[in-house]
């Protein structure tokens, strides 16, 4: 299962979702790419506005400064993976 917490300045995403064989798995490969998406849109905005944590099944964002577009890109992808946890509850929890 993919658990995803969310407090006011950090997103951590670890584990798999155990949808479908690696590489075929559509639940972690959609909030792969929500995030990384998520990411690079930040980055184009403010490259100092966030740090990023990667490793195999972790991925961790620290939120430095705030704005209205990085706040907005934020708050879309919250969105998205809650959309994802209604339709796959078994493989992915937000906290």
């Amino acid at each position: 299962m993919i658990k995803i917490s969310i407090k006011d300045d950090e997103i951590i995403i670890k584990g798999h979702a155990n949808f479908d064989d690696y590489g075929k798995d559509i639940v972690c490969a959609s909030v792969s790419s929500i995030a990384i998406t998520t990411i690079n849109a930040i980055v184009e905005f403010d490259n100092t506005s966030i740090e990023v944590e990667n490793d195999s099944g972790y991925l961790k964002i620290d939120i430095l400064k705030h704005s209205k577009e990085i706040d907005i890109l934020i708050s879309n992808m919250i969105k998205l993976f809650k959309e994802l946890e209604s339709k796959y509850k078994e493989n992915i929890k937000i906290n």
